[in-house]
């Protein structure tokens, strides 16, 4: 496999909750996430979930190479919930959870599966590049981040419309009409979005978390072509330079409105040929 790969946390000192890793013909992205400022009712911490669900994925759908990756998600959500039910409040409305991006290349297949606001590019052998990007999360946020927007990213009335807003946004999650992450329960990866491409039409896969993605949806600095091309040509670690880069200019968000001056980033570039 060649596999490019970086991953940064936020900033110095502070616990990166992304995890990447790849094995034969898979790999997976995960963006653990919680609610700022608020306990998770879990022990162990957001940075741990994404890692444990993340390994047992990779895992899973590799001891399990005919099982959808759908059904493998699901047994690992499974796995973790084992892991820490008896020690950990799984009914906390703040209990970790994590967004979801696998592939599989076999049988002359890509098989993905997309969950959460992380996204997957998928490089034609035409030219063309397709993102795959869980909508929901994004839709359900723009109606209620409005008072979060109006602010300067930072200040202490920031943190508190961010805090209502999370708050008000856990209250939507993993339920219908408004969006699906992965957390304590299974049923999350019956929402993926999932498919299948033939591995000769494509010369590349890119995963990425959307801390990686700021660029193109909340910078508007770059269209995902312009993505691929920094990928392809200098690596994952040059485009998260460049998103440092464009936030360290607007530190207060008042150009990029964002609930996060930083973010944790990861990218991991796939070239299948």
């Amino acid at each position: 496999m060649n596999v490019a790969l970086d991953s940064q946390a936020a900033g110095p000192g502070q616990e990166n909750e992304d995890f990447a890793a790849v094995g034969p013909g898979v790999a997976v992205l995960l963006d653990g996430a919680g609610v700022a400022g608020a306990e998770t009712g879990c022990t162990h911490g957001i940075a741990w979930f994404s890692s444990t669900l993340g390994g047992l994925l990779l895992g899973t759908i590799t001891a399990h190479p005919a099982r959808p990756l759908p059904a493998c998600l699901a047994e690992s959500i499974r796995l973790v919930r084992s892991l820490h039910e008896h020690s950990c409040d799984l009914v906390h409305r703040a209990s970790p959870t994590s967004t979801v991006v696998a592939v599989r290349a076999a049988a002359g297949m890509l098989e993905y599966l997309v969950l959460g606001d992380s996204t997957l590019l998928l490089a034609s052998a035409d030219g063309k590049t397709t993102a795959v990007t869980d909508q929901r999360l994004d839709e359900v946020g723009k109606r209620l981040r409005g008072p979060v927007d109006a602010l300067p990213t930072g200040s202490p009335e920031h943190a508190v419309a961010l805090a209502e807003y999370r708050d008000a946004l856990t209250g939507l999650r993993n339920r219908p009409g408004g969006f699906w992450i992965a957390g304590p329960d299974p049923q999350a990866a019956e929402h993926t979005l999932s498919g299948s491409v033939p591995l000769e039409s494509l010369t590349s896969v890119t995963l990425l978390s959307d801390g990686a993605t700021r660029l193109v949806d909340s910078f508007a600095l770059a269209s995902w072509e312009g993505v691929l091309a920094v990928v392809n040509s200098s690596g994952p670690d040059e485009l998260i330079r460049r998103v440092r880069e464009a936030e360290a200019d607007d530190p207060e968000g008042r150009h990029w409105p964002r609930g996060k001056a930083r973010d944790d980033a990861t990218a991991l570039h796939w070239v299948l040929s």
